[in-house]
């Protein structure tokens, strides 16, 4: 029996903005049924990693293909969806204030930000979308204004974007970004629920307590480079976090959770 192809698979790809050479070679394979956190500081290049994903970037021109999406060289991300589903910062902040949250979930089978005129939304698409604000507890938000919900909530409409396709796999970028602590420990439940169900996650950011227990794989990034990738309990040391930040860390564990704190 063939094994899958992988979610994502870069290959020696050299990533240049402006005269900056962010990555240089770089390789990492990102498996199927396999939840992986990206963790690094600012300008580790993870958003240059996840614009790399979403093709709003490209690597230098090679004969052979240096990024492959579930097994495809080329094409729009977008067409994607139904496999793969990306929450990211950017998209959040795309959406007009105007638009309402159902319009939100529904643009998700669209691959479109917001909704618009020629777009004919069935009987089907309408209930699939009030079933998902129902699951993500949010009913409430189906007819109110994108612009007078908090950040939390704008989070949660665009999760329920991403999940109205009902993807495989989800990429979710600094998933808990401008969240107050209740809203950051309900995303994170969240987060838990979803690979409990089967979902793959690939989680990018620079927060350590944002990695669920669930999660069993680790990938360190540090300028443009992979520090450091193995299982969870491995790469997440005293030692490597502290090279990694330029700072001496004292790692905290409870209950599968990490938390980095200042050593002495």
């Amino acid at each position: 029996m063939d094994a899958p192809v992988p979610l994502i698979e870069i290959k020696s790809a050299t990533v240049r903005r402006g005269d900056n050479t962010v990555f240089d070679d770089l390789n990492l394979t990102l498996h199927q049924h396999e939840s992986v956190a990206i963790l690094g500081p600012n300008g580790a290049g993870k958003t240059t990693l996840l614009k790399l994903l979403t093709r709003d970037l490209y690597p230098l021109w090679r004969e052979e293909p240096v990024v492959r999406i579930l097994g495809n060289a080329s094409g729009d991300i977008w067409s994607l969806r139904k496999q793969l589903g990306i929450i990211s910062n950017d998209l959040q902040e795309h959406y007009s204030p105007e638009v309402v949250g159902e319009q939100v979930i529904l643009s998700g089978f669209f691959g479109s930000v917001g909704m618009w005129g020629h777009q004919s939304v069935s009987r089907y698409q309408r209930e699939a979308a009030a079933q998902i604000l129902q699951e993500l507890g949010i009913p409430e938000l189906a007819q109110r204004r994108y612009g007078e919900l908090s950040s939390g909530q704008q989070r949660r409409l665009i999760l329920g974007r991403a999940l109205i396709n009902e993807p495989a796999s989800l990429i979710l970028d600094e998933p808990t970004t401008g969240l107050d602590l209740a809203a950051t420990f309900a995303y994170l439940q969240t987060m838990r629920g979803l690979i409990r169900s089967g979902r793959t996650l690939v989680l990018v950011t620079h927060h350590i307590h944002e990695i669920p227990p669930e999660v069993s794989r680790v990938v360190l990034m540090s300028k443009g480079k992979i520090w450091a990738d193995g299982p969870k309990r491995e790469v997440l040391t005293e030692a490597r976090l502290s090279g990694l930040y330029g700072v001496k860390v004292a790692l905290v564990e409870a209950s599968g959770w990490y938390q980095a704190v200042p050593a002495g």
